[in-house]
């Protein structure tokens, strides 16, 4: 999920910062650039960390600036189709909840929570499975699988991310915490 990546790229240092620190002005930039990015071949863009080389400044003519080879350090988040993560519910709807992994958003559908019907109650924003009584509030932490992913570079906002919980070792952490209990009850009475 989460990476520590050393990557290359070229920065392009205004021509109003030239006479700053240049490991400070590099590091500035590519945060500006890249963090909160999407590349699909990299992934979603945590953070720059550590800068690590700047290689010797090119002059394009009729751009002020100076475009430095840089290498740096880099955290990102890299998702992967059924992989399972850990998130936290942060809107719910009639039609789902959406839950945050971090730098990014993704969509549990109410057909993705269970297999009861799955009611939702507007008055204290929560989806409720009609048979066990089991809940989905925001601030929930729960346990899901990727099941569809879309990602778009061009507008990250735009990037879409499906969920799934309807498999054994998925669910909200209350309802793990239910699972393994009724495995420890069912093992002692045996």
């Amino acid at each position: 999920m989460y990476f520590r990546m050393t990557l290359e790229d070229k920065v392009r240092v205004p021509p109003d910062r030239l006479g700053e620190d240049l490991e400070i002005v590099v590091m500035d930039e590519l945060q500006k650039q890249l963090e909160g990015s999407i590349d699909k071949d990299i992934g979603i863009f945590i953070a720059v960390t550590e800068i690590k080389e700047i290689g010797e400044g090119d002059i394009i003519p009729s751009d002020g600036a100076v475009y430095y080879s840089v290498i740096f350090d880099s955290v990102v988040m890299r998702l992967s189709m059924q992989e399972i993560i850990e998130g936290e519910v942060v809107e719910t709807t009639s039609f789902g909840a959406f839950v945050s992994l971090g730098p990014i958003d993704a969509m549990l559908h109410v057909s993705q929570i269970s297999d009861e019907y799955i009611n939702y109650d507007e008055k204290n924003g929560r989806l409720v499975c009609q048979e066990s009584r089991r809940q989905i509030a925001v601030g929930d932490g729960l346990r899901a699988r990727v099941v569809s992913l879309s990602l778009s570079e061009r507008d990250p906002r735009e990037s879409k991310i499906g969920l799934t919980m309807r498999q054994a070792g998925l669910g909200t952490e209350a309802w793990l915490k239910e699972e393994v209990e009724g495995e420890i009850a069912d093992g002692s009475s045996q």
